[in-house]
């Protein structure tokens, strides 16, 4: 199954943040082996996109929560199988 933003392709979950933010995902995580004068930079464009956008951390988390929930396949999540039956104390034992 192949998923869309805007009309764009998502192949990775990098794809799928950077579609949402509308900005690269390096931006918000640097590069390895970036400068402290690159890393100066990143983070004064990262401040002034959070300064024109106060709501992009709220609807990142919103984001980010429904492509793991839609696309679980992409995180290398698994469902975790629930206990068949509730755990009683025993009597006279403290729980």
């Amino acid at each position: 199954m192949r998923s869309y933003i805007g009309g764009h392709q998502v192949v990775s979950s990098d794809d799928f943040a950077e579609l949402a933010l509308g900005t690269p995902v390096e931006l918000w995580l640097g590069v390895e082996g970036e400068t402290d004068e690159e890393r100066a930079a990143r983070e004064d464009a990262a401040r002034d996109i959070l300064a024109e956008y106060p709501e992009l951390p709220d609807d990142l988390v919103r984001i980010a929560a429904s492509i793991v929930e839609t696309h679980p396949e992409l995180f290398g999540i698994v469902p975790l199988a629930r206990p068949s039956r509730r755990r009683t104390a025993r009597k006279g034992v403290a729980a």
